[in-house]
């Protein structure tokens, strides 16, 4: 019996001459990279694993020029009320969608915010395509966050892209505007992540923490502000990593009330009283998510998306320029 709502489109291969005499199984596992879950799903789904238009057991041989086809069951994010929201979308096909998130937003509703976030939008996006997709994100962004940020259309995406990020193969390159200037200019930042004893929402680097590390390099310098710009490179994934990095090295996100200066900072009352004006401007941390890369798991292709800088960074970053130049 066909699923009641169909199909998400196949995965495809062509069986090449290298891999004749494979078994399905093989295949699957070392050259497509299919879980086991995944393929315990495909084996209980009635079109789930095709050989050649035929369905088939995994353990049968394979002969060269063979087309394997994968298909899952289409699902929906029942619980997730579509919504018409605005937002930028980088790039679509069938298997992936990037969005650049604009800042404000929360990714996945939760509780007491069960509308107004990006799944909300991207799920009323999908019903008026036509399509029939659970919401599936890759990573997270901060609420307050802007940037690039990768929606992966079935389990078989999702889960090789989330391989890549554990292998450490996808580049999350971010922008961030600080307060006072990096030294070193650039570096890297390795310190242990978890959650504050005296406040569970706030993350420290602490010694029992999760092993994180975070790259940098200084791109601008503001010295009427004491501010400057900084890119940076996440070797992990850890919540507000980049934030509570900048914090341990003494260098804040502008506009960040979670993680501001320390009271003993090492800085006088005119960088400090600079400082609470920049923060005052922007009304959130000066952090976008500029630019990610990564395999296409469908295509083999190796993909780069970025997103342009939202009204209020682009606004900052002149104004930054500008007392620079005066």
């Amino acid at each position: 019996m066909e699923p009641k709502h169909g199909y998400y489109d196949p995965i495809a291969y062509i069986v090449t001459a290298r891999e004749q005499g494979w078994t399905l199984k093989t295949l699957m596992q070392n050259k497509l990279g299919v879980s086991r879950k995944l393929t315990s799903r495909l084996k209980m789904t009635e079109k789930g694993i095709m050989l050649n238009g035929k369905r088939v057991y995994i353990s049968v041989h394979l002969q060269e020029g063979d087309l394997v086809e994968l298909r899952m069951e289409r699902e929906e994010s029942d619980d997730i009320l579509p919504e018409n929201l605005a937002f930028d979308i980088l790039y679509e096909d069938s298997q992936l969608l990037i969005v650049n998130k604009p800042a404000g937003m929360i990714v996945h509703p939760t509780q007491g915010h069960y509308t107004g976030t990006l799944a909300n939008g991207v799920v009323q996006h999908w019903i008026n395509r036509g399509e029939q997709v659970r919401f599936r994100p890759v990573h997270r962004l901060d609420r307050e966050t802007s940037g690039v940020l990768a929606i992966a259309k079935n389990p078989y995406v999702h889960q090789h892209i989330s391989e890549q990020m554990i292998a450490g193969t996808v580049d999350k390159i971010y922008r961030a505007w600080v307060h006072g200037t990096p030294n070193p200019p650039s570096g890297r930042i390795e310190g242990a992540i978890d959650r504050s004893p005296e406040d569970p929402h706030v993350r420290v680097v602490t010694e029992s923490g999760y092993a994180a590390a975070t790259r940098y390099q200084t791109l601008d310098i503001y010295p009427q502000q004491n501010a400057s710009l900084v890119e940076l490179e996440l070797e992990s994934g850890r919540t507000h990593q980049i934030r509570v990095h900048m914090t341990f090295i003494g260098h804040p996100l502008i506009g960040d009330d979670l993680y501001k200066y320390a009271l003993d900072a090492p800085i006088t009352e005119n960088e400090r009283a600079a400082s609470e004006e920049l923060d005052k401007k922007l009304g959130r941390q000066a952090l976008h998510a500029f630019r990610l890369a990564f395999v296409h798991p469908s295509t083999g292709q190796r993909m780069t998306f970025e997103a342009p800088l939202p009204l209020d960074l682009q606004q900052l970053q002149q104004e930054l320029q500008s007392d620079r130049r005066d």
